[in-house]
């Protein structure tokens, strides 16, 4: 092929993303789904959050290790279900739509994705990574929760010569649930990732009062904490980020699922709801408002599973995949949040009406992993757009 042929040949494009469910992840999701509506119902979720129980260790048994929505992300090898994050991101939707207080989007996201950028081929690491993938070990990230896609930084823990750890790392989300952390430090050559049991010598966690109660965080202090290195220098930074920009853009699908739940629930209560002899749904301006918030839903699905999408076939497009699906999710579950308890009158700002734990979920998934203007600046920067 001459020169000027090359030239006027067509650049190969990627391939369109695929939105649509598959028949395997529409399965998963009524698995998830009946499992949720048996165990994570609203009045069961309120229950719990008045203990001082991190997570519902039974709950987070089935969905992990009966159904193996642990394992999804990990390939069979390695002893999991070689699955892709389009079926994460499935079990994220109706795990958002039930604000069921589990570490799904930590543990099997955030930390499996971590130690999947790791050398895998290392009993220090494929250990770790077989226990959190069949759901026998809970496992987070110890990043602060709002740390956002390439901004993870310089770490704040600092590693010895013998792998003794010292710093604090705050609002680390999960961690109280935590049996193995995962610490991001830095030695004299460089950054490193470290594996460190939650029980060992030397980590204290410090639970603070979060606004979501279903994901609570806490503060790590390691004071001479022993850990066992997983990876060091460009490959520990290259497996952070990543496991941050794959938790972001998960996220979105999480957030979607709190839309969903809250657009539904609205419609059931305004058909149900009557005044002057008549259901309130069927007022013109409740109409239009919850015709307008059903667009947004729509598209807010669109953007989630195009980041899913993205994610799974390694697009490379997928850094902008996560940046739109984040400005756009979350916004919009905030919204829906708001707006279902505005339309339940004065039994959506009660206690005991749910309504109040998809408007905290959706409010504190709106600052995690990069809050939406810091996703706007981002895309801005990745699509070459400068600010005027």
């Amino acid at each position: 092929m001459t020169a000027s042929a090359a030239a006027a040949s067509p650049v190969p494009s990627a391939p369109d993303p695929d939105l649509l469910y598959s028949a395997d992840e529409e399965a998963l999701r009524d698995a998830v789904r009946s499992l949720l509506a048996d165990r994570s119902d609203p009045a069961t979720v309120l229950a719990g959050l008045e203990s001082a129980v991190p997570y519902d260790a039974a709950l987070w048994r089935s969905l992990a290790a009966e159904i193996g929505t642990a394992g999804l992300l990990v390939p069979e090898k390695l002893g999991g279900q070689g699955a892709s994050a389009r079926e994460a991101a499935v079990v994220l939707e109706e795990l958002g739509c039930s604000v069921a207080p589990v570490p799904y989007l930590t543990s099997a996201v955030i930390a499996v994705t971590a130690l999947l950028g790791c050398d895998t081929a290392r009993e220090e690491v494929a250990g770790p990574l077989a226990a959190l993938a069949g759901g026998r070990t809970v496992g987070v990230l110890a990043l602060p929760l709002p740390t956002a896609p390439g901004g993870v930084g310089d770490p704040a823990v600092q590693a010895d010569g013998t792998g003794s750890l010292t710093g604090r790392v705050t609002s680390v989300a999960d961690a109280a649930a935590a049996e193995l952390l995962l610490v991001w430090a830095r030695r004299a050559d460089g950054p490193a990732l470290y594996a460190v049991e939650a029980a060992a010598d030397g980590v204290r966690t410090e639970a603070v009062t979060s606004l979501d109660l279903t994901r609570p965080v806490a503060h790590l202090t390691l004071d001479g904490a022993r850990g066992s290195l997983l990876a060091g220098g460009d490959r520990a930074r290259t497996a952070v980020e990543r496991a941050v920009l794959t938790g972001a853009g998960l996220l979105a699908s999480e957030q979607l699922g709190v839309a969903e739940w809250c657009l539904a629930e609205t419609v059931r209560h305004t058909a149900q709801r009557t005044q002057f002899g008549r259901p309130v749904g069927s007022f013109q301006a409740l109409k239009h408002r919850m015709a307008a918030l059903w667009l947004d839903v729509a598209s807010a699905r669109a953007a989630a599973r195009n980041a899913a999408d993205a994610l799974a076939t390694g697009s490379p497009d997928t850094p902008v995949a996560v940046a739109v699906a984040q400005a756009y999710c979350a916004p919009v579950a905030v919204r829906a949040a708001e707006e279902c308890i505005q339309l339940h009158g004065g039994i959506g700002m009660t206690w005991e009406h749910p309504a109040h734990l998809f408007l905290k979920r959706a409010k504190s998934d709106q600052i995690a992993l990069g809050t939406p203007g810091r996703h706007r600046d981002a895309l801005a920067g990745l699509v070459g757009l400068s600010a005027p």
